[in-house]
């Protein structure tokens, strides 16, 4: 008998007429191959459709081959039985009527335009966007979906700009935030000099025309006020009628930086450095057409229809299916395990090896770590099925808490420096020798709790690791992405409920504070307040326990009276306890804002929660452009220490940069030098390409930056084949002739500085430097026909990062002392690192090191560093009038207070007198800082250098004036300095401590774990009142100055066995 087949309902004509239930069964073809049957309620719009089928989908096969939802769009045959696509996701289930309830789910294709623009995108940062499709990683594809949409809404907005808006966008004005009013009141500041009656001197020039002007202008003059002053002389000189203000601007010599706003012309930073520095301020009058802003067209289309998304219902049906399926983990009271299955690849022979496990919360253990019983290596395999038990249950695992990993094995010897001496039960030594290490995180990027068995990629060990611990619970959450030449861990979650382990919202986490909160207040005493006033007095030393309880206990007092101490008071929960948790996120819902400096102690790795890293991206959103850029780099290293690809750091800083041309320029680059850095170039190469995709302009400008640098690189390559000087420097004259390297250096942002253009190559005074590296020595044209050159050292070989920190660091402490009234002329030179061991240094022109003056100024020997004259000599020479040369002394003084008192701080190392320069106008400033935080060299095992700072008698003898007899006032009063610069960096403490913090995760070898950071704890001296903290300096001071014969002794060294400039 033939079988009648039935009709599936859904495929009648009239489906849609006469079906009265309220949800229905679709048919969904995944673009991965995979048949979904979804219920959802005919009303649902096709945006919440998707979103419940992407949901849906996690629980099925092959998702990882799916991208974020919004990469897709719906296709289905409509009632004139033609195939549609769907464009508008707004639309309801029950207006479309797809036939037989069936919807085919297909990828959106790019136009040519974007898709050649994504290949641009792939060149520039170092990586092809397939690669990141080609991971298959549900977090990656919904991060990037995620950022796209950020980016291109800034991008669309940005083609509605008027032309000062482009203006704030491309040019940016710099602006300074020290207070100027103390400035031009200190007796320490060199303004104060410069200004007559209340008014300095601006000189002015104008585009094609030789004629300069020179204006006397008050400190409280504006750029109008400046504008309408030109104008008028404009009128009467060259009887320019009828010009208005609006139709042009101000633009600085030799920069692509423009002066313009309301703020006082002393407040931008270009006058005010010319004015510290003892110069004329010169500015070019520019026609507002004239200024090159980008054009409001786009490099390709922008698509629109994520237009719909921003106004699609933010209810879903997926949010009651979630609650339904979900379990909160504050629920689940069982203790936490997991199972260590094997390990795979592993390059071992015939040894028993081990696996040790633990939990970390901010680099701290949430409780005894635990191990495996050691197995035996067979093949590169090695078998455990064997439970792990930590001492936490699943509710008091905080949110950012991450299993830490280390794979170990026994040896009876030690095979090298990491090996660890253990005991056995039977008193016997043995060792055990670390192989590798991962970590990965307890709860996934959704909040779910791990589930399933997981297999980690491991890392191998660092030749140069410092650390003790067999963990690198501050290290990434990332697997080592090449799978195929490490061995692999393979551990399995074990499950604690039926349903998805959840961690709590934040409302519910305030929720469950407001109930259970404050237990431990209720038999607080009156006695126990006052107490804990006593207290706040010290609370800037370090706690110890029962005062970091009773800290807490002050918590709800602290909101008030002392909001400041929120770093310290969050040191005092206990993160493995999610009672006092959940009471310290429900506080910072209502904690007041911080100042930025304050917030950014919350963003180093300590602060690992999410909600306290939230709150501190909150406190930095009216941060000052210019202030920002001061903390960039840290705030790049941070997002290293965060747990997800997705978090209001990377989105804070991508919205500062998209929005900000100068902020986006530095963000590229300190994300782009590290893209060779496996543990974080997929999470940097993504913030590369939403910052790419929101900034097409400016791809156009990096891309002309990396062929400069490309070639430049080449060139290098090609001269370290070379070794006759002079086959050399007739090379790179000839190379540098070549096409291609004249296109490659014509008209090119200088990355050091973006403000500064390069027109051409000056290639007779281009040279290659004597160092190993053969470094380069380049000086361009200025696009800016009134500008000087531009003169770099590019570097290949030699790692910038530790140069860029510690440059970066004089920088922030030369801030703070100008916060104070403080101006001790410090240089912190640029230097920017943009490959591995790649980068470019600003040149300082006319300066010399100590050791070049002191063999021009006297017979160079072993004896010419104990000379205390040729200093002195050397600045008279360059200052020939009384007035010059007591104003390059004062200079020389007051820097040379400032690099003691840094150097100290910072621990810098390897000072001689080829690594200290000082300039003709006797500013002294220090180069070279590849030792820092107390790494002092040393030979045949005693220290090179035995002094804290160098304070040589050839720099007393400056600051002196020469003269050598009886009490020098000039000496007290360098000794003044040095003491109000220590206290004054003291202060903010707290600050550098958290800055270098943030770095740990940079790669240096000098600051890759947490106790590299005692040296500045010794060096600050947090632990004393300022009172001792005093004394303890000028100690230090007297020490420096009584053992500078050691410092010249090596000095003296350093000339006999070092080939100075010929």
């Amino acid at each position: 008998m033939e079988m009648v087949r039935t009709i599936p309902v859904a495929f009648a004509y009239d489906y849609w007429a006469n079906n009265n239930d309220c949800s229905v069964e679709l048919n969904c073809l995944m673009p991965n191959g995979v048949f979904i049957p979804l219920v959802i309620n005919k009303t649902s719009t096709f945006y919440e459709i998707k979103e419940d089928l992407w949901d849906e989908c996690s629980r099925y096969p092959l998702y990882g081959l799916l991208h974020d939802s919004s990469s897709y769009r719906f296709v289905f045959i409509n009632i004139n039985s033609e195939l549609e696509e769907l464009f508008d996701e707004n639309k309801r289930l029950c207006d479309v009527k797809p036939f037989g309830a069936t919807l085919k789910i297909i990828e959106k294709q790019n136009d040519k335009a974007e898709n050649a623009f994504n290949v641009q995108i792939g060149r520039l940062i170092g990586k092809g966007l397939h690669e990141f499709d080609s991971l298959k990683n549900t977090e990656v594809n919904i991060f990037r979906s995620k950022m796209k949409f950020l980016s291109e809404e800034v991008a669309r907005e940005r083609r509605t700009y008027t032309w000062i808006q482009k203006m704030r966008y491309q040019f940016p004005p710099s602006l300074i935030f020290v207070p100027v009013d103390q400035q031009i009141k200190s007796h320490h500041s060199p303004i104060p000099k410069k200004l007559r009656d209340g008014h300095f001197v601006v000189m002015i020039k104008f585009e094609n025309n030789d004629s300069t002007f020179t204006f006397n202008v008050p400190v409280t003059g504006t750029s109008d006020h400046l504008l309408r002053l030109i104008l008028n002389k404009r009128a009467t000189n060259f009887l320019k009628k009828n010009e208005i203000i609006s139709d042009f601007v101000l633009k600085v010599c030799g920069k692509e930086e423009y002066i313009y706003g309301d703020n006082k012309l002393i407040e931008y930073a270009y006058i005010y450095e010319s004015l510290t520095r003892n110069k004329t301020p010169t500015l070019v009058v520019v026609s507002v057409h004239n200024v090159s802003v980008h054009p409001d067209e786009p490099l390709y289309e922008i698509p629109e229809d994520a237009e719909s998304l921003r106004s699609s219902s933010s209810f879903s049906s997926v949010t009651l299916r979630k609650k339904s399926k979900c379990i909160s983990s504050y629920k689940i009271e069982e203790t936490f395990s997991l199972k260590i299955c094997f390990i795979t690849n592993l390059n071992v022979h015939s040894a028993e090896v081990g696996v040790q496990a633990g939990l970390f919360h901010g680099g701290k253990p949430l409780c005894q770590p635990t191990s495996t019983k050691e197995s035996f290596v067979k093949d590169g395999f090695c078998e455990f099925e064997e439970d792990l038990m930590f001492d936490i249950h699943v509710n008091d695992i905080p949110r950012m808490a991450r299993i830490c990993f280390a794979i170990y094995e026994v040896c009876k010897n030690v095979k090298n420096v990491r090996a660890k001496r253990l005991r056995d039960s039977n008193n016997q030594d043995y060792f055990i020798n670390p192989l590798g290490w991962v970590n990965t995180t307890v709860f996934d990027y959704k909040g779910y709790l791990g589930t399933g068995s997981v297999t980690l990629y491991l890392w191998t060990l660092p030749e140069d690791l410092q650390s003790d611990s067999l963990f690198h619970s501050l290290s990434t959450v990332v697997s080592n992405p090449d799978v195929r030449n490490t061995a692999a861990l393979s551990i399995s979650f074990n499950n604690f409920h039926e349903d998805i382990v959840t961690y709590p919202d934040i409302e519910s986490i305030v929720e469950f504070a407001s109930k259970y909160g404050n237990v431990d207040l209720k038999d607080q005493n009156e006695n126990s307040v006052q107490a804990s006033n006593v207290l706040l007095e010290q609370v800037r030393y370090e706690l110890h326990e029962q005062e970091r309880k009773n800290l807490w206990c002050l918590r709800y007092q602290l909101i008030n009276s002392d909001p400041h101490l929120l770093s310290k008071l969050l040191d005092c929960v206990d993160w493995n306890n999610h009672y006092e948790v959940s009471e310290a996120i429900s506080l910072l819902q209502k904690w007041p804002l911080l100042m930025p400096q304050k917030a950014l102690e919350l963003l180093d790795y300590a602060y690992a929660d999410q909600a306290v890293r939230s709150y501190a991206v909150r406190c930095l959103r009216n941060t000052m452009d210019d202030h920002l850029l001061l903390y960039l780099l840290q705030l790049v290293q941070a997002l290293k220490h965060e747990c997800y690809l997705q978090n209001d750091l990377v989105e804070f800083l991508l919205h500062k940069a998209l929005n900000n041309q100068k902020i986006g320029h530095y963000l590229f680059w300190h994300l782009r030098s590290e893209m060779k850095v496996k543990s974080v170039s997929v999470r940097f190469g993504l913030i590369l390409e939403a910052y790419c995709r929101g900034s097409p302009e400016h791809v156009k400008i990096l891309t002309r930056q990396m062929g400069f640098l490309d070639k430049l690189k080449t060139t290098n390559e090609l001269i370290r084949k070379r070794k006759d000087k002079e086959k050399i420097r007739s090379f790179v004259h000839e190379y540098f002739q070549e096409k291609h390297c004249t296109e490659a250096f014509y008209h090119v942002c200088n990355p050091l500085d973006p403000t500064l253009k390069c027109k051409r190559v000056k290639i007779d005074k281009c040279r290659v430097m004597d160092s190993k590296a053969k470094p380069m020595w380049l000086v361009f044209e200025n696009d800016d026909v009134f500008g000087e050159d531009i003169h770099i050292i590019f570097k290949n070989g030699d790692d910038l990062r530790q140069d860029m920190l510690t440059l970066q660091m004089l920088r922030i402490m030369d801030n703070l002392w100008k916060m104070h009234g403080l101006d001790l002329r410090m240089n912190p030179y640029g230097c920017i690192s943009t490959d591995s061991r790649v980068g470019l240094i600003e040149v300082v022109l006319n300066a010399e090191t100590i050791a070049n003056i002191q063999k021009e100024k006297g017979i160079f020997s072993a004896t010419s560093a104990f000379r205390k004259g040729s200093l002195l000599a050397w600045l008279k020479e360059h200052n020939t009038t009384e007035e010059a040369l007591n104003k390059a002394i004062e200079e020389f003084t007051y820097s040379c207070a400032g690099y003691c008192v840094a150097t100290f701080v910072l621990g810098v190392a390897d000072r001689h007198s080829d690594n200290i320069m000082v300039k003709k106008t006797g500013q002294l400033f220090h180069i070279d800082f590849g030792h820092i935080l107390g790494h002092f060299k040393e030979k045949f095992g005693f220290r090179r250098e035995r002094v804290p700072f160098v304070l040589t008698h050839d720099f007393v003898h400056v600051i002196n004036k020469g003269q050598t007899k009886g009490e020098i006032m000039e000496f007290q009063a360098f000794q003044k300095l040095c003491k109000s610069a220590f206290l004054i960096l003291r202060k903010h403490g707290s600050l550098i401590l958290s800055l270098f913090a943030m770095m740990i995760s940079t790669g240096l070898p000098e600051l890759s774990c947490e106790s590299d950071l005692n040296y500045l704890h010794e060096s600050l001296v947090l632990h004393l009142r300022e009172e001792e903290a005093e004394e303890y300096f000028q100690a230090k001071f007297a020490e420096a100055l009584s053992n500078s014969w050691k410092t010249s002794l090596n000095w003296a060294s350093h000339n006999v066995s070092k080939n100075n400039r010929a």
